[in-house]
């Protein structure tokens, strides 16, 4: 009860007085018109409404990661292989709203313009709300090859399956730590193998990063920098673990000139069943010689 009267009084703040119903109804219709208006921009390569209907976290992160790749903003926000799907054609499953964030999430043949034949999936659409507005967040594409059963209960009208915690809004909106202006001096990628543990990466005290139970590499927002750079580092077990997993934490400086593979600059491995380290301090150098091999100057 306590949960739909605050839902209840979120809508009342956005809408005139009128039945519930007809609120949630709005906000279903008023949250669809703003993707539709962001994917039109994207399609459209409209920088100007891009920006108008994109959260300002949003566009921060996009930034700065652009920027740590040494690429041009926001050209290289349009510089996708997939067409960001239509939702015109998806039935509405749900939409929940927390504070300043909302999720609506639709179910049916989800369609990225890359051929095939699309199937019965999900589709979450995260939303912000800021002083102007609401505005586009995220999408996130859940596959549903892996759950069959949950396809036909979707399919048959069951919704029990979303009322899990990623189709529910935190109520958070996480602002970015540094605003980057300018394209790094190099280009750094995290690599992380960690079966059955959790590992944490801070980057010349910029560059946060989380990895969990995966073999991932990431973009080092920021980038490397001239002479000595430091990588901070947390490692737990997580529950279901074998400890004497290997674990490796890789650095890569990756050139701009063709054809030169990505320099290995940093590497702390364990491969033979021993303990790591809980944390630590890492350090990595970019030396002239390195230098000219990541810029051929």
């Amino acid at each position: 009860m306590k949960r739909i009267l605050l839902l209840l009084a979120a809508l009342t703040a956005l809408f005139p007085p009128c039945s519930a119903a007809r609120s949630d109804a709005e906000l279903v219709g008023h949250l669809k018109k703003v993707y539709q208006t962001w994917r039109g921009a994207m399609v459209r390569k409209d920088a100007v409404t891009w920006k108008r209907f994109t959260s300002n976290s949003r566009q921060v992160e996009l930034r700065n990661r652009i920027l740590s790749e040494r690429r041009n903003f926001p050209a290289a926000v349009f510089k996708t292989p997939m067409a960001p799907p239509a939702i015109s054609n998806l039935q509405a499953m749900s939409v929940q709203l927390n504070g300043p964030t909302a999720k609506a999430t639709y179910f049916g043949k989800v369609d990225f313009g890359i051929g095939g034949k699309p199937t019965d999936n999900l589709f979450v659409i995260s939303y912000v709300r800021e002083a102007s507005g609401w505005k586009y967040h995220a999408g996130e594409f859940v596959k549903l090859d892996a759950l069959p059963d949950v396809r036909k209960e979707l399919q048959n009208g069951n919704k029990e399956f979303l009322k899990g915690k990623d189709f529910r809004p935190d109520g958070r909106v996480e602002k970015p730590t540094v605003v980057l202006r300018n394209p790094a001096k190099y280009i750094a990628k995290a690599y992380v193998f960690c079966p059955g543990r959790e590992v944490r990466l801070l980057v010349n005290q910029i560059s946060s990063h989380l990895f969990q139970n995966t073999k991932r590499a990431e973009v080092v927002i920021g980038g490397a920098k001239d002479g000595r750079n430091e990588v901070q580092f947390s490692i737990k077990s997580i529950e279901g673990g074998d400890p004497k997993d290997p674990i490796t934490v890789r650095i890569y400086l990756m050139s701009e000139v063709p054809g030169t593979k990505p320099i290995k600059a940093l590497e702390y491995q364990i491969t033979d069943g021993s303990k790591p380290k809980s944390s630590g301090t890492l350090h990595f150098t970019v030396d002239p010689d390195t230098a000219k091999k990541l810029t051929g100057r």
